[in-house]
């Protein structure tokens, strides 16, 4: 098959792109950004080529395949339909890629990507795996079985894949511009749950979680005892994380996560509740697991003489609290300062107290301006990154030409963090930094 994707810069693009080409496909892209992004390495890796004008004249064989920030307006797609290709949405076609794969689904609000990614590593060392991860990663081979998707539940696009096994990490208010509330958050993982041909792995010990019903085989993991799955006897140092997982009251193995923070404890049992699922010896488990080293943008650090930056996709209030956390395990004895991009108004408005709570627990942070390519601002006039700054103790504006105003914390560490791109933010930064 040919495809064409437009958008395939995008973090979830870039995977569906070298999971095609992988596959045996022909694959062809088209981004409007001409900047370098992180999920570039994928593609330039395989050699896909990348058109960012309308130069490209795809043959009547291939399928069009758009992003979801692309709109049905944009002068591509309007060119593309006038050719009369085949279109297919983004989910569509990932939805019709799980119905021919052994598929484990990893949804939830938060940990999506790196449990996906470790439980990936783990079945593709053991078995052979597929994998679509959020980070920009995919892989795919014919002879794979099993295919591990990371399943966002923006707009209800999770309910498009049909899973074998689920896992669901938590379930948090997101994504308000597509859902009501809380409950019909729940509602829709529920459906998902209820979608699920074979088991579901679920951290029991969050409440939104345990209202999920389903007649389906159910296995729990988490801190509290009444879990299937345990992590016990937890050590967070500045040097990582090991604690002991019990399996059904039974010792099962001790791990040295080389990650910071208890939610990474918490990704990583959701990891090995599939493996056992899985029938995957303990040892692999333990091996991958141990030198495990993250995903992409996920608390990713780079050291530029005394200052750390760390760029974290953090952009939710509790995600920003992981991340804090995870800093001050790391560097208990360095001031942390948060950079926050905020993406989309009606997150910012919703979460708008949540959001000022965790980011006054920072030694200093600062706001950007929040952007956003799928929300009007006009139709959000008293939601602002100023509005969100009066409520922050200790906090400022910063906008990446006002970057000196970092100058006072060369010393500490700095965590960058956004869903939206604040790599030129970072790189601004760094360039200051090396005058």
């Amino acid at each position: 098959m040919k495809y064409y994707l437009i958008g395939i810069k995008g973090s979830g693009m870039s995977a569906l792109a070298g999971l095609l080409y992988d596959l045996g496909n022909t694959v062809v892209g088209y981004d409007d950004g001409l900047d370098f992004k992180y999920t570039l390495a994928g593609l330039e890796k395989r050699g896909i080529e990348i058109y960012h004008d309308s130069s490209f004249i795809p043959s009547s064989d291939f399928i069009v395949c758009y992003s979801n920030a692309i709109k049905e307006e944009h002068k591509e797609i309007k060119r593309l339909k006038e050719l009369n290709l085949k279109m297919v949405r983004y989910q569509d076609l990932i939805g019709n890629l799980s119905k021919s794969f052994d598929t484990i689904s990893v949804s939830g609000t938060h940990g999506k990507t790196t449990t996906s990614l470790m439980i990936a590593s783990i079945l593709d060392k053991t078995y052979g795996a597929n994998y679509f991860v959020g980070d920009g990663r995919g892989h795919g081979d014919t002879k794979n079985k099993l295919f591990v998707l990371e399943s966002c539940e923006y707009n209800k696009h999770f309910l498009e894949y049909f899973p074998k096994t689920l896992v669901i990490t938590n379930i948090e208010l997101e994504h308000t511009e597509c859902y009501k509330d809380i409950e019909d958050i729940i509602k829709n993982f529920n459906i998902l749950a209820n979608k699920t041909s074979d088991n579901l792995v679920l951290c029991g010990d969050l409440e939104n979680v345990l209202k999920i019903k389903s007649d389906k085989k159910s296995y729990y993991y988490g801190f509290k005892e009444n879990n299937d799955l345990v992590a016990k006897n937890l050590e967070l140092t500045s040097t990582g994380s090991s604690f002991d997982v019990y399996y059904k009251n039974s010792y099962f193995e001790h791990f040295n996560l080389k990650l910071f923070g208890r939610h990474m404890i918490l990704d990583s049992l959701a990891a090995i509740m599939v493996s056992i699922l899985y029938n995957v010896p303990k040892e692999i488990i333990k091996e991958v697991l141990d030198n495990f080293k993250g995903a992409n943008r996920r608390f990713s650090e780079t050291h530029v003489k005394n200052t750390i930056i760390i760029d974290d996709y953090a952009h939710h209030p509790t995600e920003i609290m992981a991340t804090l956390d995870s800093a001050r395990q790391k560097y208990p004895n360095k001031k942390i300062i948060g950079v926050f991009l905020p993406n989309t108004y009606s997150r910012t408005e919703a979460l708008m107290e949540d959001f000022a709570k965790v980011l006054s627990k920072f030694d200093y942070s600062y706001v950007m301006d929040i952007k956003c390519d799928r929300e009007r601002q006009e139709d959000y006039p008293n939601v602002s990154s100023d509005i969100l700054i009066s409520k922050i103790k200790n906090a400022k504006k910063l906008s990446i030409d006002k970057i000196e105003e970092l100058d006072s914390y060369k010393n500490d560490v700095i965590c960058f963090m956004s869903c939206a791109n604040i790599t030129p933010v970072i790189n601004a930064f760094i360039d200051y930094l090396n005058k």
